[in-house]
């Protein structure tokens, strides 16, 4: 038996979502027919404005609604380093510590030949443009501990090695709270490498 039209539209719509099969578009497909009209409308009104009112901030290239964003206009924060981030999430992730009160660049991907990204595909160019900048004394590599990751930083870290600056990552190894057994070998390794007197 087929679905209605509207219906069949709106499972189509879903599976477009990473992670979502068609048992799942249906399910949510189903789950939005019998909700209010209104939560419904709530949530068609949030996806036309996240396309409609956020951009790239034209600095860090970090999603925001006002350019520069936020954290480039606060001149409070840290103008001496630059964080390099994988993905916006990240830069979420990074301001809930309240440790850090530099500045991020995001590069919206990593270099991966598997999946064709290579370094003209992720927002390298304009990293070295800010790098450009005689306050910029830092630049902390925080791209995610993967393969992918790991090779972006050491691309990164040749590119910029004209420019007077220090070139830091952020320490890999166990999570606060992990137990050895069930680590794997490179977090070892990595918690090994990064360790430090007590």
């Amino acid at each position: 038996m087929f679905y209605p039209k509207d219906i069949s539209n709106l499972i189509d719509g879903f599976m477009k979502l990473p992670g979502i099969g068609p048992k799942t578009a249906t399910r949510l497909a189903f789950f939005v027919l019998n909700m209010r009209e209104d939560d419904v409308l709530e949530i068609a009104k949030s996806l036309v404005n996240v396309k409609r009112n956020l951009h790239y901030c034209s600095i860090c290239c970090n999603i925001t609604d006002v350019d520069p964003c936020h954290i480039c206009s606060d001149p409070k924060r840290d103008q001496t380093t630059i964080c390099v981030v994988q993905d916006p999430k990240d830069v979420v992730a990074m301001e809930k510590t309240r440790e850090y009160h530099g500045l991020y660049h995001v590069l919206h991907g990593a270099i991966s030949p598997m999946d064709g990204l290579g370094p003209e595909d992720i927002r390298i160019p304009e990293l070295l443009k800010r790098l450009e900048a005689p306050e910029v004394k830092e630049l902390i590599m925080a791209t995610n501990p993967t393969i992918e990751g790991e090779a972006t930083a050491m691309y990164i870290h040749r590119l910029v090695k004209p420019f007077s600056l220090s070139v830091t990552r952020i320490a890999h190894g166990l999570p606060v709270g992990g137990d050895l057994e069930y680590a794997d070998e490179v977090t070892l390794s990595k918690a090994l490498e990064g360790r430090r007197e007590l």
